[in-house]
C-alpha cells in the first residue's frame, strides 16, 4: 500500500515538473507594449528618448518627447507582412536638421494664420511669421521644437499609452496667456492610434493643435502615393487668396477635382490643380456625435485601409508637393515630390480672424479638447463608398 502511496506521489511531483517546464519554454513571453530608449541630444544638449508602443497584433508606434513627432508606424498589409506607413527618419539630429514637420506635433496653431496677428477683445497680437507673412504651424520655434515632459500611463487595459504635457508660457511666439498642454497618444488592440489633445489657459488666447504626419501605406514600395484611393466626408472647401489666407468663402467640391465625396486615386485629377493638393476642408458633422468618420484611405497593391475620425470641423489634405528628393529617410529612402499624403484634422486655417468659421478662441475656466483616431485594417479589394 506504501509503495502505491509513494509511486503516485512521485508520478504527481513528475508530471507537475513536466507542466511547469512546457510553460516556461513553450509559452509566448508576455507582451511588452512600452517601451523607452534614448534617441538623441537636443541642440541646447538636453536627452531626447524615443518611446515604443505595441500592441498584440504586432502594430508598432514610435513617438519622441522631442515635438510629439510620430516617427514610425508599423501594421500590417492583406499578406500580415509589416510595413512603416509613415515618412520620418532613425535619428534625432536628422529632425533637428530643418524638415517639414514630419510625423511633428503642431502647436499652439496648426495651419496658417493670416498677416501673423489676430485681436481679442480689441488688442491686438502679432505672431511671429515664418511663412511670408503669415503664422504657420506655431511659429519659428513651435511645439514641434519642444521637448515634452513623457510618461507612461498604466490604463488597466489592454493597450500601451503615453503622455506628454507641456506649458507654453505667456507670450511665446506672440500668443498670450500661459497654456498648459497635455497630449495622450494610445495604441488599442484595435489598430487604433488615439492622440487625445488637452490645453488650459489662463487668459484669452487662441488653440489647434493636431499631428502633421506624411503618410505612404505601400510602405514605400510605390515612389508615389498618387495610387492611393481617398474618401472624405466634406461637401465644401476653404477659398485661399494667392498669400495661403482664406477668403472667408467656402465652396462647393462638386464637379472639381477635390470633390472626394466618392472614394477616388488622388492620382486621378492632379494634373488638373496648379500646386497639386494642399487644401482644407469643412467636414460633414451630425448633430449629436462628438467623433465622426472623416476620411478614408486605401493603397491597392497592399491592401492597408486607413480611416480617420475626430471631433474636429476641418481636414486639411496635402501631397507632399514641397519634398523634393533632397531629404533622404529611414532605410535611405529618398523623399521626392509626392512620397507622402497628410489627412491631419484641425480647426479651419485663419479662424482667429474669421468670424464666420468655428471659434479656436479658448477662455480660463475651459478646456480645449481634441481626438483623433487613426485605425488601420486591410481590404481585400478596392473599397467604394
Amino acid at each position: 500500500m506504501n509503495n502505491l502511496v509513494g509511486q503516485t506521489v512521485r508520478y504527481a511531483v513528475f508530471i507537475g515538473f513536466t507542466v511547469l517546464f512546457l510553460t516556461a519554454f513553450l509559452e509566448k513571453p508576455a507582451l511588452r507594449r512600452f517601451r523607452k530608449a534614448v534617441f538623441g541630444q537636443t541642440a541646447d544638449g538636453k536627452t531626447a528618448h524615443l518611446f515604443t508602443l505595441t500592441n498584440a497584433h504586432g502594430m508598432v508606434v514610435k513617438v519622441s518627447d522631442f515635438g510629439g513627432i510620430i516617427t514610425s508606424i508599423r501594421v500590417p498589409d492583406r499578406n500580415n507582412q509589416p510595413g512603416d506607413v509613415v515618412l520620418g527618419f532613425d535619428s534625432l539630429s536628422r529632425y533637428l536638421s530643418g524638415q517639414p514637420y514630419l510625423g511633428a506635433l503642431l502647436g499652439r496653431y496648426g495651419s496658417f494664420i493670416g498677416n501673423g496677428r489676430f485681436s481679442i477683445d480689441g488688442k491686438d497680437y502679432p505672431l511671429a511669421t515664418n511663412a511670408g507673412t503669415n503664422h504657420l504651424h506655431g511659429g519659428r520655434s513651435g511645439f514641434d521644437k519642444k521637448l515634452w515632459q513623457a510618461e507612461e500611463v498604466r490604463s488597466g487595459k489592454k493597450e500601451a499609452v503615453l503622455r506628454l504635457t507641456y506649458t507654453s508660457a505667456d507670450g511665446e511666439e506672440g500668443f498670450p496667456g500661459r497654456l498648459d498642454c497635455r497630449v495622450t497618444y494610445t495604441l488599442t488592440d484595435q489598430n487604433e492610434l488615439r492622440i487625445d489633445y488637452e490645453a488650459r489657459t489662463d487668459q484669452k488666447t487662441h488653440v489647434n493643435l493636431t499631428h502633421h504626419n506624411y503618410f505612404d501605406l505601400s510602405a514605400g514600395k510605390n515612389p508615389t502615393i498618387l495610387s492611393h484611393e481617398i474618401w472624405i466626408n466634406a461637401d465644401h472647401y476653404v477659398v485661399m487668396d494667392p498669400k495661403m489666407v482664406p477668403t472667408g468663402e467656402l465652396r462647393e467640391v462638386k464637379n472639381t477635382p477635390l470633390d472626394f465625396t466618392k472614394a477616388t486615386a488622388i492620382g486621378s485629377r492632379i494634373d488638373q490643380l496648379p500646386g497639386a493638393y494642399d487644401h482644407n476642408y469643412q467636414l460633414n458633422r451630425s448633430p449629436g456625435h462628438a467623433i465622426q468618420l472623416a476620411a478614408t484611405a486605401y493603397e491597392p497593391g497592399s491592401g492597408r485601409y486607413l480611416a480617420v475620425f475626430t471631433t474636429e470641423p476641418g481636414l486639411e489634405l496635402a501631397t507632399a508637393n514641397w519634398l523634393n528628393g533632397t531629404l533622404r529617410g529611414k532605410e535611405n529612402r529618398i523623399y521626392a515630390k509626392q512620397s507622402g499624403f497628410l489627412l491631419y484634422p484641425q480647426h479651419l486655417p485663419d479662424s482667429p480672424n474669421q468670424p464666420t468659421f468655428p471659434s479656436t478662441l479658448l477662455k480660463p475656466g475651459e478646456v480645449y479638447h481634441q481626438t483623433t483616431i487613426y485605425q488601420f485594417s486591410v481590404k481585400s479589394a478596392r473599397v467604394n463608398r
